[in-house]
């Protein structure tokens, strides 16, 4: 992750997570559903077909933090990064620690997406719970590695990486509190809307280190380049409620036609007359006759 590329890869994996919970949120609000995904039926209950049972969360989230890990170990081509320690070096110094701080970043989330596939597909009975716990604890990974990471940084990768902790620990702190209280729709809100920050601040981190529209570094010793980082970070708080507000219109939108198109293809029930003296029944008494 230590090109633009990198960079870019993670925050394209958060920001379709977030999308994808935001659609999940809208429409839990709008149904009036106490959960946000419905549990799985039991194994035995399930289909038999194995490709119709394999969760698909699950599985994106193994295949791209592969490529995430094999993206950081051998990019750009000819790289080998496998190499933690110089055996030459009779110091034995670690190598490629930054790059081992982001491949330890992506296992943590492909366990995740493990826990998933199991909890989903091997076990008797779905465990939101162990789910829940392993999300939590790749955050959790995500901001201790992020903390490390701050070390003998310039003054401007440290205030770019400190202000992308505040998201990253929230959604972590939301994830451990739903193991325990899950289903709170304030919960579900808190937490898609700094999954969005989260995303579009990696992005605006990838474009301010290595590629700003102005063709002009930032500088660290310039105080105004330096407070306009918060300042960007707090447009990046309304762009996450904007885009959350958007999706929820959209989807209301969506919920109300496919509700009204619903109605008009099941219209309500409408009782058969039974009088004697009924057009209707006589009708009916004539259609049998013939």
């Amino acid at each position: 992750m230590g090109t633009i590329e990198g960079h870019l890869l993670a925050a394209a994996f958060f920001l379709f997570y977030a999308l994808y919970y935001s659609v999940l949120v809208s429409m839990a609000l709008l149904r009036g559903q106490r959960v946000l995904k419905p549990p799985l039926p039991p194994r035995e209950k399930q289909g038999h077909r194995l490709w119709q049972r394999v969760p698909l969360e699950g599985m994106v989230k193994v295949v791209i933090t592969l490529t995430g890990i094999l993206a950081e170990f051998f990019y750009p081509p000819g790289i080998n990064r496998m190499k933690m320690v110089d055996w030459e070096d009779p110091q034995r110094p670690f190598m490629f620690t930054d790059a081992w701080h982001h491949i330890t970043m992506y296992l943590f989330f492909m366990l995740s997406g493990v826990v998933d596939i199991v909890s989903q597909l091997c076990l008797a009975q779905q465990s939101r719970k162990l789910e829940r716990a392993a999300e939590a604890v790749a955050f959790y990974v995500l901001v201790l590695l992020m903390i490390a990471h701050l070390e003998n940084k310039s003054t401007l990768e440290i205030r770019v990486h400190v202000l992308f902790l505040v998201p990253t620990f929230l959604v972590a702190l939301v994830l451990n509190i739903e193991v325990w209280v899950p289903d709170q729709p304030p919960l579900w809100v808190l937490k898609t809307w700094m999954g969005m920050v989260l995303s579009t601040w990696m992005l605006q981190l990838s474009v301010v280190m290595y590629s700003p529209p102005s063709g002009q570094p930032w500088k660290a010793d310039n105080p105004k380049d330096m407070t306009f980082l918060s300042i960007f970070f707090c447009w990046h708080l309304g762009l996450g409620a904007a885009l959350l507000a958007a999706i929820y219109s959209l989807c209301s939108l969506w919920h109300h036609h496919c509700s009204s198109w619903t109605a008009t293809l099941d219209p309500s029930y409408q009782p058969c007359p039974t009088e004697s003296n009924g057009g209707e029944l006589g009708k009916l008494r004539a259609e049998a006759m013939l």
